[in-house]
């Protein structure tokens, strides 16, 4: 794909959503348009905007990386991100809509009557939204950089310009009709290629991943080294290099790598063979084909990485403070339920496509394994199998749908952010809002151009764990167990939370580690959210003169039906 068809791509997509923004600005007046679009949005507007925000970079680029490198252990993740659909509409959908509140830190002041539960609540939508945001910014940065070559920071820079620019003008209201649109945009960007992917795969013979071999070059390849890497070499090869190999010079002669670990600078070219193994980047393993094919051997304590993989993702959804947001546009209880369902079908509908492009990335890319750019599989695909003028059309294609996945999640994390910021930090109102809404991007953007860069999907799975850890419990809880008190909330929030956000910053900063430690840290919700139920629980057991007094008023508020006339109170953020 040349650069100017790249560029155009990521034109058409923010000037788009900069046009559908402005048309949402015509409708935002008030307040309650900026927070929660008035409680007006239909079901399936609602449905498609959740869709549009809920599927990220990590959604878009990251499953069929972590399929490429990690095999059939990552087919959890997509599993898991939709399951956690059906947990929040069992438990969670219509009480959440009821509750009356604008947001989160709203939702936990309205059940606890409590300020101190309410920042605590804050400051933790805030770290979870922050911790989402910045691998957008790093993978728009990624993409951006592959279209054009200019420094990473410029693709994270003009997504947070973008979703600045329509968060501030218009709020929820602006942003529902951006996110409803850049779902279908990015359903279409994903399957309108792999239908020519697999024509091309199947008129290639329909080749797979097979036998007890590792992945190996099955033709000359020329791969390009963007930044610096440590790769393991598991034969002696002899390639040709041009740039810094080993810390010495290669002038494009033939040079042979020994078995073992070797340095590779930036901006250094390898030719290998046909039939060379492929070298991978240190922190990926190697399997053969058998074991990638094949459920827990693609990481180190299988068994246990999978559970709570499968625990973060699950409950984790429910405490993602940008999906929970959207809950209160709906114009009631039931209606909270019909878009949980709808969105349930457009996730299943979306989340089949990711599995395909990892296993053709397993055939054809595989020397992404060796860059460790894994996330980047489904971008080099259409060039690789298609070629030609089709190719590069299909290429655009999925750029413009990765730069609305960065887009269309941004949005809906900087507005929850900015809600939390505006009306617990700074004064509340529309102009609190738009002050606020510029911390919650700068941040996360300084964050994405200095911390070191990890796979997307692994960042935001840490996310998920920070929001199982810590909001699930309080949401169930809250919403099923009337005996939650103020000082068992509190302890189960900074528990869970502190817990689980210590691991992934041991994560972000120091980098995957091996062993149990490394296992422990890097999925911390099987441990983090039993432990923060059992703090909560206990806690509570212990201080039962800290029940809310008006529990019962809450209880009826948050489980009788709107059409059924009894007195729910008039509840209101003591914030506003």
């Amino acid at each position: 794909m040349t650069a100017g068809l790249g560029l155009t791509a990521v034109l058409v997509v923010v000037v788009a959503a900069i046009l559908i923004g402005a048309f949402g600005l015509r409708l935002s007046r008030t307040t309650s348009d900026f927070y929660v679009a008035s409680r007006t949005v239909s079901p399936l507007w609602n449905a498609s905007a959740i869709g549009g925000e809920y599927l990220s970079a990590a959604s878009f680029l990251g499953i069929a990386g972590l399929i490429l490198a990690y095999g059939a252990d990552m087919l959890w993740l997509p599993v898991g991100w939709t399951g956690g659909y059906l947990v929040l509409l069992v438990l969670v959908s219509a009480p959440l809509r009821r509750s009356g509140a604008y947001t989160l830190p709203d939702f936990a002041e309205a059940r606890l009557e409590s300020m101190a539960v309410r920042r605590t609540a804050s400051v933790l939508v805030v770290l979870i939204g922050w911790l989402y945001l910045m691998p957008q910014f790093q993978s728009a940065g990624l993409v951006f950089r592959e279209i054009t070559g200019a420094p990473p920071w410029v693709g994270g820079l003009l997504v947070g310009v973008v979703v600045g620019v329509n968060v501030l003008s218009g709020g929820m209201r602006s942003i529902t009709f951006v996110q409803a649109f850049q779902y279908w945009l990015k359903l279409t960007a994903l399957a309108l290629p792999v239908a020519f992917l697999l024509f091309a795969w199947h008129h290639d013979g329909r080749p797979a991943p097979h036998g007890e071999v590792p992945p190996y070059f099955t033709a000359p390849v020329t791969v390009a080294v963007g930044t610096d890497v440590t790769v393991r070499v598991q034969w002696p090869v002899t390639v040709t290099a041009t740039g810094r190999v080993d810390g010495r010079p290669a002038r494009g002669e033939p040079l042979t790598l020994s078995a073992g670990p070797h340095t590779i600078a930036h901006d250094t070219t390898i030719i290998f063979p046909a039939g060379a193994p492929v070298p991978h980047v240190e922190s990926l393993p190697v399997l053969t084909d058998h074991e990638w094919a094949l459920p827990l051997h693609g990481r180190e304590h299988p068994v246990y990485a999978t559970y709570s993989l499968i625990l973060a993702t699950f409950l984790g959804t429910m405490g993602l403070p940008h999906v929970l947001v959207r809950f209160y546009t709906n114009p009631d209880g039931r209606a909270a339920r019909r878009t949980t369902l709808v969105v349930l079908t457009l996730l299943g509908a979306f989340y089949l496509l990711p599995a395909l492009y990892g296993f053709l990335g397993r055939v054809y890319t595989p020397e992404l394994l060796m860059t460790g750019r894994t996330d980047a599989v489904v971008l080099t695909l259409p060039g690789r199998l298609v070629g030609g003028t089709a190719g590069d059309l299909l290429s655009a294609l999925v750029t413009a749908g990765a730069f609305a996945a960065f887009l269309s999640t941004s949005s809906g994390l900087a507005v929850s952010v900015a809600g939390v910021i505006g009306q617990d930090i700074l004064r509340g109102g529309v102009p609190s809002f738009r002050a606020a809404t510029i911390m919650a991007i700068s941040v996360p953007l300084v964050l994405a151009a200095v911390a070191r860069s990890l796979a997307v999907a692994d960042v935001v799975g840490l996310a998920f764990a920070v929001a199982a850890s810590s909001f699930c419990p309080l949401l169930v809880l809250g919403i099923w167990w009337r005996r939650l008190t103020t000082t068992g909330a509190m302890a189960g929030l900074l528990v869970g939370g502190g817990l689980a956000g210590g691991a992934g910053f041991a994560v972000i900063v120091g980098g995957p580690a091996g062993g149990w430690a490394g296992a422990l840290l890097a999925q911390p919700a099987a441990w983090t959210v039993p432990i923060a139920f059992l703090v909560m629980i206990v806690v509570s057991l212990l201080t039962p003169g800290r029940v809310p007094r008006g529990i019962a008023r809450t209880m009826v508020r948050l489980h009788t039906p709107e059409t059924l006339d009894v007195n729910r109170g008039d509840w209101r953020p003591r914030s506003t």
